[in-house]
């Protein structure tokens, strides 16, 4: 029997950390290939920002053409002029409520406070999870709290 996965991927996470380390960008083609092998997909969530441009919807399509269902949220202007498009709380729900549906969760994000989601749903549910994300900026929050912490390398960078 095939190994049931979800997984959710921190858009903006993953693009500004592999920018950061590498100056490169995350290979989404690789990444759903090596996740996806031999195993049976129950979820596949891309979370992004909506800024309208025609660039990112390219890249949003591309992401659905792969198999992943994207979750757009706006990013809202703040009156002090800042931004914010926040996933972590929508990312959360969804990951709590699909830890009980399958084997394994694949998170794809750096983002410390993932940490405790991760805790909880191995506590809850006794689901595995694999964390992929740039060592040099992923939590120690995060990455000692999963079941295995999968380095985003050259191999997942185009």
């Amino acid at each position: 029997m095939k190994q049931r996965v979800s997984i959710f991927v921190d858009v903006q996470n993953i693009y500004y950390t592999c920018r950061q380390a590498y100056q490169r960008n995350f290979d989404y083609n690789k990444f759903w290939a090596e996740v996806t092998c031999d195993r049976e997909v129950v979820i596949a969530n891309a979370y992004a920002t909506d800024r309208s441009d025609e660039k990112q919807q390219q890249f949003q399509n591309i992401l659905r053409a792969i198999g992943f269902t994207v979750k757009l949220k706006p990013v809202l202007k703040r009156r002090d002029g800042t931004t914010k498009a926040d996933w972590d709380v929508g990312i959360a729900l969804d990951v709590y409520e699909a830890a009980s549906d399958c084997d394994k969760i694949i998170l794809a994000t750096g983002d410390g406070d993932f940490g405790i989601l991760v805790q909880r749903i191995k506590e809850r549910f006794n689901t595995v999870t694999e964390v992929y994300g740039v060592p040099q900026l992923s939590s120690a929050t995060l990455t000692v709290e999963a079941s295995r912490f999968v380095p985003i390398a050259q191999n997942l960078l185009l």
